[in-house]
């Protein structure tokens, strides 16, 4: 079968192209590990029959009053966003009705982890992560700062790297530190402390190396 016959690629455009969207679209909003090509082409197919049913009255109208007659531009543009504005809007607004506390009560989280959910919120906190050897590291994760997503293993950065004082708590940035990464395999637990307002990275640490007020609260909640 040759599959640049035009009536066979007209079939793969319509039955393929816009689940195939859908699909794309979808994993961008929730990365997760991908499905072998067939299991993919059999997914393409499926979204793109929903595609068309939930498109099926606009469509018949068109079809049924002679825009494509009437008014070609219109008529192009419209399938124009039949094949590939649909589907994208198809899968946002699946995202939307997944997060809902109703869907979540009826279907799994579409988040494949707690790790991918929380960081994809991209709120600035104060980290300690405790690792394997007895360890504690800890920083500021801020808007410089970066965590891993799904499907690639849990790794996260932190901008700034900070030396912790003997209860715990953070102390002061780590002289010329440029950061630190930390892998999956070492990590036990990562705890958050919310930064208070003048954390963020427009403030400065005092000249004399002691830390900021907010800073000593958030430190003073490890203890």
């Amino acid at each position: 079968m040759d599959i640049w016959e035009t009536d066979k690629l007209l079939l793969f455009i319509k039955f393929v192209i816009p689940g195939f969207i859908s699909l794309k679209t979808y994993e961008l909003l929730f990365p997760r590990a991908s499905k072998t090509s067939a299991e993919q082409l059999i997914d393409a197919i499926a979204y793109s029959s929903i595609n068309y049913a939930l498109l099926l009255w606009p469509i018949y109208e068109v079809e049924t009053h002679n825009v494509e007659q009437n008014y070609p531009t219109l008529y192009v543009l419209f399938y124009v966003f039949v094949l590939l504005g649909a589907p994208v809007l198809w899968a946002y607004l699946w995202r939307v009705l997944r997060k809902t506390e109703l869907l979540q009560g009826l279907l799994p989280h579409p988040s494949c982890k707690p790790w991918d959910e929380f960081f994809c919120k991209r709120q600035a906190y104060w980290v300690i992560v405790d690792v394997k050897d007895g360890r504690k590291f800890g920083g500021r994760y801020d808007s410089q700062s970066f965590a891993s997503s799904a499907p690639a293993a849990e790794q996260l950065y932190l901008e700034e790297a900070w030396l912790l004082n003997e209860d715990g708590g953070l102390e002061r940035p780590r002289v010329d530190s440029a950061g630190i990464m930390i892998l999956a395999a070492e990590i036990v637990a990562v705890e958050f402390f919310h930064m208070t307002s003048g954390d963020g990275n427009d403030e400065q640490t005092s000249t004399d190396g002691r830390p900021s007020e907010g800073l000593q609260a958030s430190s003073g909640e490890t203890q």
